[in-house]
């Protein structure tokens, strides 16, 4: 996997290339940007989204089980040594049971596990040309 992200025009733009996918991040135009793509919080919170979606539906599927609808909501809260995410799960076609044990997958997808164990980032810098 591989992620190129570029300074753009104006002020915060960011042009990401990912997977084959071109994404553009900025800011809201209340912190100075000018609300061209998700901030970077919202990139991290659409991927723990995006993942959870993902990892229920194929958990269901091999289940057999009729999932109908599944809505996953996540919130950022707090501050500084106090950040944290609150995730919602919204299930349909699903008994109290199945949903509980959904929920309980949830906590093990793969991005929540990378979230939660932290993950070492290893900064270096490219040879000028």
């Amino acid at each position: 996997m591989r992620c190129t992200a570029r300074m753009a025009q104006p002020e915060f733009r960011t042009e990401i290339a990912v997977g084959g996918h071109a994404l553009v991040a900025d800011e809201p135009a209340s912190r100075g940007g000018g609300d061209a793509g998700p901030a970077p919080y919202d990139l991290l919170l659409a991927s723990l989204a995006a993942c959870t979606s993902m990892t229920l539906r194929i958990y269901a599927a091999r289940k057999d089980w009729p999932l109908e609808g599944l809505e996953v909501e996540l919130s950022l809260l707090g501050m500084g040594e106090t950040l944290r995410i609150r995730r919602t799960l919204a299930i349909g076609g699903l008994d109290a049971e199945q949903q509980a044990r959904l929920a309980d997958i949830a906590e093990r997808t793969p991005v929540t596990l990378t979230l939660k164990r932290g993950l070492p980032i290893d900064t270096r810098l490219a040879p000028q040309e």
